[in-house]
Formats: C-alpha cells, structure tokens, sequence
C-alpha cells in the first residue's frame, strides 16, 4: 500500500447554517467550464453558486457525510476508482455532494438534514458518528457506511446478514481485532504490564474496543489505564495522565478525532519512548512503530460496489453489510532503531510491510 495523508484534516470553515461543503481537487473540466459560463454570462459570485449547481443535470448524486474537516485524497482516490470500475465518472455521470464537520460532532446532524433536502440518491457515511447521524436523518433514502465498528451494537442495522431499514455498507467489526492488537504489543514487549489505552469515549463503536482489550488484558498480566480524550483540547491532559500513571506503553484506538491528530499522538509517544499499537498505517506512516488493522482505501473502493448495486435497483436492506477480508501488520524498524527498541524476529516475519 503506498503513503497516504491526511493532509487536509485541519479545521475547515463551516457557514452560518453549519452548511459546509468542500470541493476536493479532480473537479472536471466540464464542471469548472459551466461555471465560467454561468458566472460571466449572468454575473453571478462565486460565492452564491452552489455546488451541485456545477454539475450536469438528471444523474445520481451520492452525499459524502463525514466528521472530518476534508476528505482524506486516499478515501477519494479509492471511492472514485471504484466507481470507474462501474462505468462512472465524477462530473459526467454522477456526481458527488460533500458535506464536512470540521471535528464538530454536533454539526453532523443539520449537515445530513441538509443532504436529504438537496436531495442525493445516496448517502454514504464515513465512519460511526456521521453514519448515526444519517440514520437520524433519512428512513427512504439509502445509506451506505463505511469504516463503521460496530453497525449492530450502535443500532445502525438489525443485522449484519438482514441490515433492514435503507442501511447496508461496509463495516470494520472483527472480532478480537482489538484484542489481537494487544496480544502483539505484549509479544513485542514482554516486560510490559501497565498500558495505556487512549480512545475517544463519545464514538459508541469505541466500547466493545475497550471489552475486547480488558478481556485480552487479564490472560496476558497487564493492567490497563483507560484515557478518555472527546476534544483537540483535551490531548495534553490526556498525556499528562499517561506520564503521571507510569504507563510502560500506549494502545490508540481508531477513531476520526485520534486519526486527525495522529502526528500529536505519535509524537508524545516517540518523546516518552513509549512502545506504541496502533489501529490504522497512516500512525505508522507518521512515525508511529507498529499498527495492525484493515485496508480502509479497500473499504472505500469496495464501496462504489454498493452504490452501482443500488442506483442498479437493488435495496439496502437486501444487501448484507460486509465486513473485511485482509488485515495488516505494519512496522516502522526506523522508529524501533532510533528508540531503542528491538524487534523479535518472530513479529517481523508476520509483518506485511516493513518501513526502513
């Protein structure tokens, strides 16, 4: 898998009406062509275009809910191949509506209302919070989640096989995948026997995150130091905390707001040289030493399936929520080196990749 970037996670400007909408780069030539036109035949700002107003009239369009501040360009890229692979082109034949929290949860909610009032055909939901937020917002038009925890346990579908309702999508729930993570931590540091667990309480797919790990941590002789963090802000009392409990290494749970901030998270980690597992390679990428977990540019191509499945007739509530096949085992051998720490042999032959 190549590098990917969150680069464009800072905070974006939301409107009066918390209406935010984030026109991601690869607009098509068509699109920017028609609003030249528009603008210097009827003088009309920039400003006061809309921007489904851009895009042809009578094709699809699917609503992009997410918590984040812009799309991350390796979710786009992936979903955007997806959707050639069906014969769909954004600007041409489908189109894309974008509606962004800026880390702002309590914005979700008017953000999806506002999709449904265009409206879209689709609403794909990016993560648990804008999935629940779609939910709350629309009961006919069909919802596709993606990188969702645990869709049955927060009630986002009755059941993974039979989701009922207008939801279906791809879901990250596997079961012991926390616990696992733990399991490999210890492995790689055996004296270890204080961990802990940073994670944002207010994502509800976070809870079974923490069962699954307590259950993994008793078997193993570690006691865990749960490090609750909701906001930005709360990051340096959160660490403060870590310092303070004599933690021996650190657990981050995936989640929009760790993802966001994973640079701050990697670099308190490296500073305390503290072994670190996270849920997701861009950690690592960043500097983190080791992350084991799912594909999440494959959730994301894989969901353009659903869309071409459900603009082709099909219904949300037929189509089962998939979960994913392949998992990854990523570390970072420099980070290992410049702190000191060694790697046992039996962990870096099960690693897919190796950074150097």
């Amino acid at each position: 898998m190549s590098a990917r970037s969150y680069n464009g996670c800072d905070d974006a400007t939301v409107d009066r009406t918390h209406t935010l909408v984030t026109q991601p780069e690869g607009a098509s030539m068509h699109s920017i062509l028609v609003y030249v036109i528009v603008v210097l035949v009827f003088g009309i700002g920039a400003k006061s275009l809309p921007v489904h107003a851009l895009q042809p009239a009578n094709i699809p369009r699917i609503g992009w809910l997410s918590l984040s501040g812009t799309v991350a360009p390796w979710a786009l890229d992936a979903f955007r191949a997806g959707l050639r692979d069906h014969g769909y082109e954004e600007g041409h034949n489908i189109a894309i509506e974008f509606r962004l929290a800026a880390g702002k949860p309590e914005i979700l909610s008017t953000l999806a209302t506002d999709l449904v009032r265009l409206p879209v055909d689709i609403i794909l939901a990016s993560a648990t919070p804008a999935s629940l937020a779609a939910k709350q917002a629309t009961s006919t038009i069909p919802i596709i989640i993606v990188a969702v925890g645990d869709p049955v346990g927060t009630g986002l579908v009755s059941s993974l096989a039979k989701p009922g309702g207008n939801i279906t999508g791809l879901a990250t729930l596997i079961p012991e995948l926390s616990a696992k993570r733990l399991e490999l931590l210890k492995e790689t540091f055996p004296h270890i026997s204080r961990v802990a667990v940073l994670y944002n309480p207010s994502n509800p797919a976070k809870e079974r995150d923490w069962e699954e790990t307590m259950e993994a941590a008793r078997p193993l002789g570690v006691e865990l130091l749960p490090v609750e963090v909701r906001t930005a802000d709360e990051f340096e009392g959160a660490f403060a905390t870590i310092v303070g409990s004599g933690a021996e290494a650190l657990v981050t749970f995936v989640d929009p707001l760790t993802i966001r901030h994973r640079q701050k998270i990697v670099a308190f980690a490296t500073a305390k040289a503290l072994p670190a597992m996270y849920g997701l390679d861009d950690f690592v990428e960043a500097g983190g030493l080791m992350a084991y977990g799912i594909s999440f540019p494959a959730l994301y191509r894989r969901a353009a399936v659903f869309v071409d499945k459900i603009l082709k007739g099909a219904k949300p509530a037929d189509l089962p929520v998939e979960q994913p096949m392949r998992l990854e085992l990523v570390i970072n051998l420099k980070t290992a080196r410049d702190l000191g720490f060694k790697i046992p042999q039996s962990v870096l032959f099960r690693a897919d990749r190796i950074l150097q």
